[in-house]
């Protein structure tokens, strides 16, 4: 890869630069064009792009590919209540297909590596979790799957009703299968696990201490979601006596192999407990847009030294929303609320990059263009007639509201996009695939008894 203009994320910036691949890693770059090397080599012009790191997706809900455009007009836990029963009838033929087309739709957006955190399991539906592995393998994306989990319902004092809520010990036992199946820790990996009880309103103490130990035990990561709403805030204190982070910090959920998703509503106190252990945070403008459930303060956050990734998070709550988008949305969320100097371009990319790279504990091996890191690389065009009136292609990716086109996504040196279409597989038939994803999983709730009319307004 030649003649492009190198945002590496981590060092300066070359205005026209080259990289140099040798099977999944970066061996060189530097600027000016590529030297010549013997033997057959394929030689991308970059003429006219910007090369970024491969973007990091750091929350998801894949499976709500499925369920997009309800409870509209919903708070968090009004659009909860009215989708748990919606995604009790999903299958692994749902999953897959939502899986599919999410996966596919990160591509086209610049993303190289998702996580996903899935934690609905309905009796005897599939192999959910192996559904959309299956779909990352296809794409040829780096995947990171939590396995999630709720064993808190309804009649425990919980948000979800109890037929979406699992069995403790079943909950523990599944989720050691699914390390011991799928998650391989070496430099290279194409798929980790990590492990994932819903959330504090979902999710009993036992559970989440013992997810823990479980997690540390195998050398996996954790991930929950926290502070996302004040509802979740005024739950907490009424469940537990504490605000979400304290209760988080008791339960022995601080460390720098846990990453929270959302993180809107934390005190400074809890910004500076996140800074003293490690603690991450996946930002999801977008959704915390869409359910009005706040502005992070990632500008704080960020001053302090927390680690900030970003997350897509799930379509149901964030439709049709792409990873390279979602920098444009913090950037402007954290201006709206503290100013223009709050957050820069270069800030929301690292976001983007190596936030989401060390929230996952893969900073050392991506998330920035270095010697000696894996090949995921993005290549933008920035020579669009529209896009060339802006002299910083960095602006002109973050700032713009429309993507520029993608000329080049790798991923470990393998070609997953190109001119803005999937090169792994099929793009309109990932797409449909979504759509009767969609269509599959409302014949199976309305066969439960799921009343649309009733639960999309609630």
């Amino acid at each position: 890869m030649e003649n492009a203009h190198i945002a590496p994320v981590v060092g300066p910036e070359i205005e026209s630069g080259h990289i140099q691949i040798d099977g999944d890693r970066i061996v060189a770059l530097g600027p000016g064009p590529a030297p010549d090397l013997p033997g057959p080599v394929e030689r991308i012009d970059g003429t006219g792009c910007l090369a970024t790191p491969g973007l990091v997706n750091t929350h998801h809900h894949l499976y709500q590919w499925a369920s997009q455009g309800l409870a509209q007009d919903a708070t968090l836990f009004e659009w909860l209540v009215a989708s748990y029963q919606v995604w009790s009838a999903m299958d692994a033929e749902v999953v897959h297909g939502a899986a599919t087309a999410g996966l596919g739709y990160l591509a086209l957006s610049g993303c190289t590596l998702s996580s996903d955190h899935h934690y609905v399991f309905p009796s005897g539906r599939g192999d959910l979790f192996a559904a959309e592995i299956e779909a990352a393998r296809a794409l040829g994306l780096r995947f990171h799957p939590a396995r999630g989990s709720m064993d808190r319902g309804r009649s425990q004092g919980g948000l979800p009703p109890d037929v979406v809520v699992e069995d403790l010990d079943a909950i523990l036992a599944a989720t050691a299968e699914a390390i011991d199946a799928y998650h391989d820790p070496s430099f290279s990996s194409m798929l980790r696990v990590a492990v994932a009880p819903c959330s504090p309103f979902s999710a009993s103490g036992r559970l989440m201490t013992e997810s823990a130990e479980l997690a540390r035990a195998r050398g996996v990561r954790l991930h929950t979601h926290l502070a996302e709403t004040l509802d979740e805030d005024e739950h907490c204190l009424e469940q537990f006596g504490l605000r979400p982070a304290d209760y988080m910090e008791k339960l022995g959920w601080l460390g720098p192999d846990v990453w929270f998703a959302h993180t809107v509503h934390l005190s400074d106190s809890d910004i500076e407990k996140f800074a003293a252990t490690g603690t991450g945070s996946a930002h999801c403008p977008s959704s915390n847009g869409r359910l009005g459930a706040g502005i992070a303060r990632v500008a704080e956050m960020l001053r302090r030294g927390v680690n900030v990734g970003l997350g897509v998070d799930g379509n149901a709550s964030s439709e049709l929303t792409t990873l390279s988008g979602e920098m444009r949305q913090a950037l402007l969320f954290q201006r709206a609320a503290h100013g223009p100097t709050s957050l820069t371009a270069r800030q929301a990319l690292e976001l983007a990059t190596m936030g989401g790279a060390r929230n996952l504990g893969r900073q050392d091996e991506l998330g920035s263009l270095e010697a000696g890191k894996l090949a995921d690389i993005a290549l933008w065009r920035t020579d669009d007639p529209f896009a060339a009136a802006v002299d910083d292609p960095v602006c002109a990716l973050v700032f713009a509201t429309r993507q520029p086109p993608l000329a080049r996504l790798l991923v470990g040196g393998t070609t997953v996009v190109e001119n803005d279409e999937l090169r792994t597989v099929d793009q309109d038939a990932a797409g449909r695939a979504g759509a009767e994803a969609h269509r599959r999983l409302m014949r199976l709730a309305h066969d439960q008894g799921f009343t649309l009319a009733k639960e999309v307004h609630p």
